[in-house]
């Protein structure tokens, strides 16, 4: 079977971007990760029939990672919600979020008895098991879907990049969202600049970030302009986190307009990019512990003043950064910057997505009532959007953390799982819902930043590709992907030239590995 071929070995060498998803919870619960045979049953004796004659299951079993409400976070009461909902028993399996993939591909190893009906897959993951025949697919279930036929979905622009070869086999429900570059506010007034609108004026920002005043304390040259969590990214879209360096350049695998699969590791603009970065560094600009740097350190260096250009995610973000500075005794307004001239758009992730097992019973069913109830505008949509009332979120008259509200007025509640904070979401962000929800009962509680930034991230931006897994590309894309990380580290940190950088490139290897790929990619299009 050609799903066993795959899967056998749990698409371990084909994965090489990060599992983590940047933006989610990053707490859980360690659920049992021993997986459980969880088909829906077809017992036409007891299950119901809707008008659309799709039958209705009587129970349902996902598997999920921490973006879903957790145990600590009182899953249960969410899971009974859902059942009161619908009706349907449901069975969370829920690995410990850093070990999701992991089990994922445990899970599709041990065979189709073991899978579970539905699960989160990340995009890099989807496409290897999609191609493998490991998942349903969900195209005519969503053409011929009440969600689509109600006028209400605003991201088809989205679930179209998810198809491969023209078929859908995982759903998207919110967009991938993406980084927005943030300018301290502050920082630009003490230095006498107005946010850059090209590449010029943001290195001229950077150089006076990086040798002027402008923390205000007195002291020329203490600071820097930049830091990021690497020079180049673990996931795609891997240049997310510099993008005024990389402007048009791209590392891995594009398809250009006419069809053609090409690797942008290997053309012109990309060395520019490095030659860019490279200059940028060695003038002091970007914080020498970039290579190093993990997403935790750059939040603490930018609180604490060290730096005053951060791009990271739009939206609750710039929220939280706002937060944070301000506990810290600084400045928290941010200018969120559209993209500079040469950068054009930002590159919005590809999202996660709901995806069927080839070995769910009743597929048709699991779409209905799993997957399209979660953006029904409604009850289901509220639950996904914010969880449970009066355990998540509530409109009774209290205090939470101090703010007092009064009866009637949408709130979250403070966090079960990390005490002294207020809940923002559960497992659908309102902001990057696919669909529209006139009657969201948070709208008005989003903060007004938050909002901003991710509106203008929303207006400036273009979707990641999706690169099809190929046989080749589970060989070789490890490897060359380290080769070309190492590459660009030798570049920007140790200053090595262009041309000595290819040249290793050439000799190691990387660039037959390079064109072997890129000819399996071509291939597999025509």
């Amino acid at each position: 079977m050609r799903v066993k071929k795959m899967l056998a070995a749990g698409l371990a060498v084909t994965m090489t971007a990060s599992v983590a998803l940047s933006g989610c919870s990053s707490s859980s619960d360690s659920a049992d990760t021993t997986t459980a045979a969880g088909g829906t049953t077809t017992d036409s004796g007891d299950a119901a029939a809707s008008e659309d004659g799709i039958e209705k299951p009587e129970k349902i079993t996902i598997m999920v990672d921490g973006t879903v409400t957790t145990k600590a976070n009182d899953r249960d009461a969410f899971e009974a919600r859902w059942e009161e909902l619908t009706g349907i028993d449901l069975e969370i399996i829920q690995p410990d979020h850093d070990a999701y993939m992991d089990v994922v591909g445990q899970t599709f190893a041990s065979g189709p008895e073991n899978w579970p009906d539905a699960m989160i897959l990340s995009s890099s993951y989807y496409t290897g098991y999609a191609e493998e025949g490991a998942l349903w697919d969900m195209t005519d279930a969503w053409e011929n879907s009440e969600l689509k036929a109600s006028g209400r979905v605003t991201g088809e622009d989205v679930i179209e990049n998810m198809k491969i070869d023209g078929r859908l086999y995982g759903f998207p429900v919110t967009r991938g969202n993406g980084c927005i570059t943030y300018v301290k506010k502050a920082w630009l007034d003490n230095v006498g600049m107005e946010a850059p609108t090209n590449y010029e004026e943001y290195i001229a920002m950077l150089d006076a970030f990086t040798n002027g005043d402008p923390d205000g304390n007195g002291v020329n040259g203490d600071t820097y302009g930049v830091s990021a969590a690497g020079i180049i990214g673990t996931e795609a879209p891997y240049v997310n986190y510099l993008p005024e360096f990389y402007q048009d350049a791209y590392p891995s695998f594009v398809q250009g307009e006419d069809g053609v699969w090409y690797d942008g590791f290997t053309q012109d603009n990309f060395k520019d990019a490095l030659t860019r970065l490279r200059d940028a560094y060695a003038a002091g600009y970007i914080d020498k512990e970039t290579l190093t740097n993990g997403t935790n350190d750059c939040r603490n260096k930018f609180y604490e003043d060290k730096y005053g250009v951060f791009t990271y995610w739009a939206g609750t973000w710039n929220t939280n950064l706002k937060t944070n500075l301000e506990a810290n005794g600084r400045d928290g307004e941010l200018i969120p910057l559209e993209p500079i001239a040469e950068v054009g758009t930002y590159i919005e992730r590809t999202p996660p997505v709901w995806a069927i097992t080839a070995a769910c019973e009743n597929p048709e069913g699991v779409f209905k009532y799993l997957i399209e109830s979660m953006l029904d505008g409604g009850d289901m949509q509220t639950l996904w959007s914010y969880g449970v009332e009066d355990v998540h979120w509530s409109t009774k008259a209290e205090t939470v953390l101090d703010q007092s509200y009064d009866e009637g007025v949408f709130h979250f509640e403070e966090s079960l799982e990390k005490p002294g904070t207020a809940y923002t979401k559960q497992h659908i962000d309102p902001m990057l819902a696919i669909a529209s929800w006139d009657g969201d009962p948070g709208k008005d509680a989003i903060a007004e930043e938050a909002a901003n930034s991710q509106q203008i991230f929303n207006d400036n931006c273009r979707q990641a590709q999706i690169v099809p897994s190929t046989e080749v590309m589970a060989t070789y894309n490890g490897d060359l992907t380290t080769l070309k990380n190492s590459i660009i580290a030798d570049v920007v940190v140790q200053g090595v030239s262009i041309d000595e950088a290819f040249a290793r490139f050439e000799s190691e290897g990387g660039a037959e590995w390079s064109q072997m790929i890129v000819d399996s990619l071509n291939e597999s299009a025509n």
